[in-house]
């Protein structure tokens, strides 16, 4: 009787380890031209801002009034207002000081918006992170997580941020008028100025769905403010466009910043009044 062949232990495992010692060989993809011309060059985000002319400016209040009714905010009574409980997202404030001697200028006023600085102290201070800066420089508020510690707002040199003191009332033949793309703020928060970014969203995906380049003058008179302005004093749109008419603007030996010293670089430029004219 024959015995059987005795394999080793080695000779059992040597086909495998051979075929894990062998180099695998890894399939080569493509790359498509379209997705290396688009490595190649990223596409450029939008940086937002807004010009005023103050030469053209009238201080109608126009601008007040739209931004009020476009983004719900509340219509306080006379006491609440005396109390300091104003909720403003856009004002028109005196620019200089009211003198009566003869000669002298008459006293300006300017429209003032959120300034959404390049580098926002509020931003900075907000313990929960309810307001940041989006990715094309908009400072935004995520209402539902703000605490109401109003940090924001001592930190705001421009006194741009209003705190909501009591739940928004409205009359019930004003809820009807309320815009449904922007939403209702609760009781005890801080709310500002957004420059109508949901007309912005709404303008980009009209433009996607149509399968169009969006032109930079689509975006000159965009937020309710601007719209709005009879003297067409308010312009807005892109600042890294420099064919934009606000970058243009924003380049006139006219223009200037609200207390540019404190390096906040807000992206709101003013343009002064063209004495030449006078």
């Amino acid at each position: 009787m024959s015995k059987p062949n005795k394999i080793t232990r080695r000779a059992l495992f040597s086909p495998l380890r051979a075929t894990s010692a062998a180099p695998k060989r890894q399939a080569e993809t493509p790359v498509a031209p379209e997705d290396v011309q688009a490595d190649a060059a990223p596409k450029r985000l939008s940086r937002w801002g807004m010009a005023i002319d103050l030469d053209l400016c009238s201080g109608c209040g126009g601008c007040v009034v739209s931004c009020k009714s476009e983004n719900n905010v509340p219509m306080l009574g006379p006491e609440q207002e005396s109390a300091g409980c104003t909720v403003e997202w856009m004002s028109v404030l005196p620019r200089g000081a009211k003198t009566d001697e003869p000669g002298s200028a008459p006293l300006e006023v300017m429209p003032v918006p959120c300034f959404h600085c390049d580098n926002p102290p509020c931003v900075k201070v907000c313990p929960v992170n309810a307001t940041y800066q989006n990715e094309e420089g908009i400072v935004a508020q995520i209402w539902d997580r703000c605490i109401g510690c109003r940090y924001c707002t001592v930190a705001c040199p421009y006194s741009r941020r209003s705190f909501n003191w009591k739940h928004a009332e409205w009359p019930e033949s004003y809820r009807s008028m309320l815009n449904p793309d922007v939403g209702l703020r609760p009781e005890g928060i801080v709310e500002k100025c957004t420059f109508c970014h949901h007309r912005i969203r709404k303008l980009k995906e009209e433009a996607k769905l149509a399968g169009r380049e969006l032109k930079s003058e689509e975006f000159d008179n965009l937020p309710a403010c601007s719209e709005s302005c009879p003297a067409g004093a308010i312009v807005f749109g892109d600042l890294n466009d420099p064919d934009s008419r606000v970058s243009r603007m924003a380049a006139s030996p006219r223009a200037s910043r609200m207390h540019e010293h404190l390096g906040t670089k807000p992206k709101v430029f003013y343009l002064a009044k063209d004495r030449r004219n006078l």
